[in-house]
């Protein structure tokens, strides 16, 4: 039993999970009772003073402190030494102080400069020349502009050359091409896109938006995303131009003019929200009717274009009697001025220009009268004379 209560008041004091005595573990003046004052030297009795529990080494003043980590010198320890405090436990974790240099165990010595100097400081002045010039000195390109911002607000705009700011974080420059054409197709790739026009007929169209930046510090900060409102704007205003035509004028003679009221109602819309965007354009691509009704729409289209063929021929033959009755319009006209001043012989000229326009393309009988002959019948004696060449 003796030994079975040394070995429980060692694990307890290796644990820390009571007190032996009236010592305390963190050192004198502890107690037992969470109420009692400590005892002094004056007020113990001799020979009341608690006994070590078994196990304890000679001369040691109590329990270690369970905080601690195990020190193989603990046993056999002078009187009056303490333990290692928790800047101790630090520095030897850390190598012993300033003899490692500041390397933990197994890590590799690093380089040193030829004085016995090291690198590091060098290191450093690069790497923060480095960050100084990426961050401060800016290239703008002859096509760009840059726009300066000083913790996130607007602080100038720059133009082409070298420019010198504040370096990162306090100031930062953000670069935009502002002289090339940006394209926008709508829709995107082979989408459809169905448009109702003025005569309610739908037209499936696809156009090109062609625009730039204008003012880059508007474009930056004025609109949450320019290049959507750009499409969306355009998308609006072709919608109110197709509806004011006809279904033959957006897909034939009318698409100029189209192109040209989209582009003066997106500039209007654009200049009203400040957006610093410059439209420079507006192409229609394709004009078709929609997929499923496009074989009827052929038929349909060639039922008008036949149809105008036949108006065409119609309204030339039109033409042609026109011009001929204007022109014997004129020619009585001018026999009818003729008439006025010779009444007799007109009308005797009249008559035999009928009678020979009539008598021309008929069959004549003329009679003789006797002892009379009025024209040499020369049909009739070639008819007399062959059969008396064939009798030779």
């Amino acid at each position: 039993m003796t030994e079975l209560g040394g070995w429980i008041a060692r694990l307890g004091r290796e644990k820390g999970l009571f007190m032996t005595g009236r010592k305390s573990p963190w050192g004198s003046g502890g107690s037992t009772g969470g109420n009692e004052p400590p005892a002094s030297p004056g007020n113990a009795a001799p020979g009341n003073e608690p006994s070590p529990p078994e196990g304890t080494p000679a001369g040691s003043e109590g329990p270690r402190n369970p905080w601690l980590p195990p020190q193989s010198g603990d046993v056999g320890r002078e009187p009056g030494r303490k333990g290692p405090n928790i800047e101790d436990i630090f520095r030897a974790r850390k190598g012993g102080g300033g003899g490692g240099g500041g390397r933990g165990p197994g890590m590799p010595r690093l380089p040193q400069r030829p004085d016995g100097k090291s690198w590091v400081p060098v290191g450093i002045a690069l790497i923060v020349a480095l960050w100084l010039g990426t961050s401060m000195v800016h290239r703008i390109s002859p096509q760009e502009k840059g726009v300066v911002t000083t913790f996130g607000s607007y602080s100038r705009t720059l133009d082409s050359g070298m420019a010198l700011t504040l370096p990162w974080p306090i100031q930062s420059v953000s670069v935009q091409d502002v002289t090339s054409i940006r394209r926008e197709s709508i829709p995107e790739g082979d989408g459809e896109k169905l448009m109702l026009t003025g005569d309610q007929n739908l037209v499936d169209l696809t156009y090109l938006v062609r625009w730039n930046i204008k003012d880059l510090k508007l474009y930056m900060f004025q609109l949450a995303d320019p290049d959507q409102t750009v499409r969306e704007v355009a998308e609006a205003a072709m919608r109110q131009s197709i509806a004011e035509v006809t279904l033959n004028d957006a897909m034939g003679s009318g698409r100029q003019q189209i192109e040209q009221n989209v582009r003066d109602r997106m500039q209007k819309v654009l200049d009203a929200y400040r957006s610093g965007v410059s439209i420079q354009g507006v192409d229609i691509k394709k004009t078709d009717p929609p997929t499923k009704v496009v074989d009827a729409f052929k038929e349909v289209l060639a039922a008008q274009q036949d149809a105008q063929s036949e108006i065409n021929r119609a309204q030339a033959w039109a033409q042609q009697l026109t011009a001929r009755a204007g022109g014997e319009a004129t020619a009585f006209d001018k026999v009818y001025e003729q008439y006025k001043l010779a009444p007799e012989v007109t009308r005797r000229r009249m008559y035999y220009e009928t009678m020979e326009r009539v008598l021309s393309q008929t069959d004549k009988v003329i009679l003789e009268s006797p002892n009379t002959q009025a024209y040499l019948p020369l049909p009739e004696m070639k008819r007399t004379q062959k059969p008396q060449e064939e009798g030779r």
